[in-house]
């Protein structure tokens, strides 16, 4: 009887060490430990055996069943190791790898990209970037900017006032940001103020009731059309190329005292003449003067003291000379096929 029993965990031994699965561990387990299982029916033989031997072998079947369960346990954790292994190999990914993009991308509108890239210009060269407020009120869209009650501007046929409100409108230009800008920094000030504008008009290729500016402001003492004309330089510089010249040319602007108009040498036709600059070899791209002793009063400076220089861009026109986009209403589209391209 003892040797059987022996044999009954040499046995067991040898078959649970190439079990795989927990399916086939729990039918070895009924097998050999359960209630009809092959150690049971040894131990229901013990009852024919005399009371002496019956002690000796019941002290090895017990011993027979405590390995069998311990030798089952470790069974029972390889196994369940190399389940979550395997579950683990199955399920594992590659954090690694590019994502699978199931929605579209985004990309940057070009009105944005052209404004980015000369905000990056204008920090470099110290100035700080400002915004207002696109619901404005006369004053600063008109008054403080030295234009007088009877200029055309103000017609409703060009501005878009609020009904109720007759002394707010949408702001027809960013030009406001520089009162307000002289109001809470005080001088020496560099600032650009990019942003949206307002025009009460009719819209076709070239026209549209939004669009957007870039205004920029400098005041200190000593401030010249020299230091104007410079900055100007490096800007349209930086957008056609270093071979880019600038040409000024006379013009009112009730804000600036002079005025002129700018240009730059068509970067098309490098200033031969050409369909973009209508032959005539330049681009008009800004406008820009001294700033007028007027405004600076409004901005709270001493124009015996300070002065100081104005340009703007239309930020629109840039978008349009750079990607060659024929018809400034696509801009403000919000339609995808067209947006898609930049």
């Amino acid at each position: 009887m003892k040797d059987r029993l022996q044999q009954l965990k040499k046995e067991f031994a040898e078959i649970v060490d190439h079990v795989v699965d927990r399916e086939t561990l729990e039918e070895l387990k009924t097998q050999f430990l359960g209630r009809k299982g092959k150690l049971n029916g040894l131990m229901k033989e013990m009852a024919n055996l005399a009371d002496e031997e019956r002690k000796l072998v019941g002290a090895v079947a017990n011993e027979v069943k405590e390995a069998i369960e311990a030798a089952f346990g470790e069974a029972e954790c390889r196994v369940s190791k190399a389940s979550m292994a395997s579950s683990a190999a199955k399920e594992w990914i590659d954090v690694t790898e590019p994502a699978l993009h199931t929605r579209p991308r985004g990309t940057l509108h070009p009105v944005t990209r052209v404004q980015q890239d000369l905000e990056e210009l204008f920090t470099s060269m110290g100035f700080m970037v400002l915004d207002g407020p696109e619901l404005e009120s006369d004053f600063y869209n008109f008054t403080a900017l030295n234009i007088p009650p009877s200029h055309p501007a103000r017609d409703m046929q060009d501005t878009f006032y609020v009904d109720g409100r007759p002394d707010t409108v949408m702001r027809t230009q960013t030009s406001p940001v520089q009162i307000r800008g002289m109001r809470a920094y005080g001088v020496p000030l560099r600032l650009i103020a990019p942003g949206r504008v307002f025009r009460n008009e009719a819209t076709d290729v070239r026209h549209e009731h939004t669009f957007h500016q870039l205004e920029g402001l400098v005041v200190d003492k000593g401030i010249s059309m020299a230091h104007m004309k410079a900055v100007l330089e490096v800007v349209a510089q930086h957008l056609y190329g270093q071979d880019t010249k600038i040409r000024l040319r006379p013009k009112f602007y009730p804000f600036v005292e002079p005025g002129v108009n700018g240009e730059v040498t068509c970067y098309l036709c490098k200033g031969q003449g050409c369909r973009l600059c209508k032959h005539s070899g330049w681009l008009e791209i800004f406008g820009a003067g001294m700033v007028h002793p007027n405004v600076l009063k409004e901005g709270g400076v001493d124009p015996d003291v300070y002065s100081g220089f104005a340009f703007g861009f239309g930020l629109t026109r840039l978008v349009m000379l750079k990607y060659g986009i024929d018809d400034i209403r696509h801009l403000e589209s919000g339609d995808l096929r067209f947006l898609k391209q930049f």
